[in-house]
């Protein structure tokens, strides 16, 4: 089975973990995520890379959370660079309202 990349680790624990208003700081993310303790390095690095994704909020020093206006976006990273099916996307994105008009380009 191969092992998913530290960006689809994090993706994986917030959506696992997503509330509305309710975001996630760094270091509860890296504790909850399938990473390896030596990853925690590029883990802190590419959780700062997501706080300007266009499917993430950034609420500063309160970490970040997912932006439910942008599934569509996450659903394309998850398909594309994560490799999870869209029927596992679907099951896990249910607030997305786009499914009907979703194109996996």
């Amino acid at each position: 089975m191969r092992k998913p990349s530290v960006e689809c680790a994090l993706l994986a624990a917030m959506i696992a973990k997503h509330k509305w208003g309710s975001p996630i700081d760094r270091e509860h993310l890296l504790a909850i995520s399938a990473i390896e303790p030596n990853d925690f390095p590029d883990a802190r690095e590419v959780f700062e890379t997501l706080r300007s994704a266009t499917y993430i909020t950034n609420r500063g020093n309160r970490g970040i959370e997912l932006d439910s206006s942008e599934f569509g976006a996450l659903a394309d990273v998850l398909y594309h660079d994560c490799r999870w099916e869209p029927f596992e996307i679907r099951s896990r994105l249910k607030h997305y309202e786009g499914w009907d008009a979703h194109e996996w380009a």
